[in-house]
C-alpha cells in the first residue's frame, strides 16, 4: 500500500464532491481525503500500485491542478 500526497487547487467542499466520483471509481484507490485547511489543499491517497501522474491527470480532467509532493 502506498500513500501519495498532492497539492491541489481544490478549495471548497463542493469541489471535493465534484472529484469524489473520479476517485471512488478507481479500484486501486483504497482511501482518500482532502485537507482544505492546509495552504496546499492537500489530497492524500492510499492506493495499491498507482502512478502519481495518473492521479494528476484524473484531477486535471475535472479542471483542477494537482501535483505530487515529495515527502
Amino acid at each position: 500500500m502506498d500513500i501519495l500526497i498532492f497539492t491541489t487547487s481544490v478549495e471548497k467542499p463542493e469541489q471535493v464532491r465534484e472529484v469524489r466520483p473520479l476517485l471512488t471509481s478507481v479500484p486501486a484507490i483504497t482511501g482518500w481525503n482532502f485537507d482544505l485547511e492546509d495552504c496546499d489543499n492537500i489530497l492524500r491517497i492510499e492506493a495499491d500500485d498507482i502512478s502519481p501522474r495518473y492521479i494528476e491527470s484524473l484531477l486535471k480532467t475535472a479542471g483542477f491542478d494537482c501535483r505530487e509532493l515529495e515527502y
